[in-house]
């Protein structure tokens, strides 16, 4: 049975790599990201998809009255922004031209994210709760720009689309139950979707670094983020389990780079 779900998660990824060349959405800056993504959905419809569901989120915060209700903090978000899409170029000089976009949502939720195409959403909880500096706001900033920049929604659909399709393919050939092809679902999720999604974090990490650091702001923020998040989210689940590095390793992580990105912020300072 192990053999059976090995060779179905193994003819995910061959039947997507017979469809499509791989290739990389960005240059590999100073940090040097520098990994071939598969990418078998189009760049425009991943833009529609994110396009209507930015759209769902401002409509329904509109209709709650919790979109943009602190304009001091709403500015402080955009000055920042405006300092690190400065330095989108050194990735990808297309994302100059994006339709950038600002907003907040009050909420206790620590959460923040970029959508594809520029579309930046904070929640007012990770910033007030975790009582953060310009700096760190930087931090998550850069590191929520990365995930748009190398386009890892679409990457993420596109192995989704490839795992599904290898997965059916099998059940067919080697004719599976449908329990053993929900055991062959769980198998690809955890053996593909999961560490991947954990690579990626690791790259938006590497390059929102580089941002922050080119844009001013000082990388050793990035390492304080994370120690409050730390602090924050008591009872994290088992790495392996979790989208998202362990925070004790993305910090080890993020100080192993200071080599890298030091000097540009101290160049950026003067």
């Amino acid at each position: 049975m192990k053999k059976l779900l090995t060779t179905t998660v193994m003819a995910a990824s061959l039947s997507a790599l017979t469809l499509t060349g791989c290739s990389s959405t960005t240059s590999t800056g100073a940090v040097g990201v520098d990994r071939q993504q598969l990418l078998l959905v189009s760049s425009e419809q991943v833009l529609q998809l994110s396009a209507q569901s930015y759209a769902k989120t401002i409509q329904e915060a509109r209709a709650k009255r919790v979109l943009d209700t602190n304009t001091a903090q709403l500015n402080r978000l955009k000055n920042i922004a405006n300092r690190l899409v400065g330095q989108v170029g050194v990735y990808r000089p297309d994302a100059a031209k994006w339709q950038w976009e600002v907003h907040t949502i009050k909420s206790n939720e620590l959460n923040a994210f970029v959508l594809p195409g520029g579309k930046i959403m904070f929640y007012s909880g990770i910033i007030d709760r975790l009582n953060l500096t310009d700096d760190e706001i930087a931090a998550i900033m850069g590191h929520e720009m990365s995930h748009a920049l190398r386009e890892h929604s679409r990457e993420r659909l596109s192995r989704q689309y490839a795992t599904q399709t290898g997965i059916g393919v099998a059940a067919s050939i080697f004719g599976l139950s449908q329990g053993q092809a929900d055991l062959a679902n769980v198998a690809g999720d955890l053996g593909l979707s999961r560490p991947h999604s954990r690579t990626q974090e690791a790259e938006a990490d590497q390059i929102g670094l580089e941002l922050m650091a080119r844009a001013g702001y000082n990388p050793q923020a990035a390492v304080t983020l994370w120690q409050k998040m730390q602090r924050a989210s008591q009872g994290e689940p088992p790495e392996f389990l979790s989208t998202h590095p362990a925070s004790s390793n993305r910090i080890a992580s993020l100080q192993s780079l200071m080599p890298k990105v030091m000097p540009l912020y101290q160049k950026a300072r003067r």
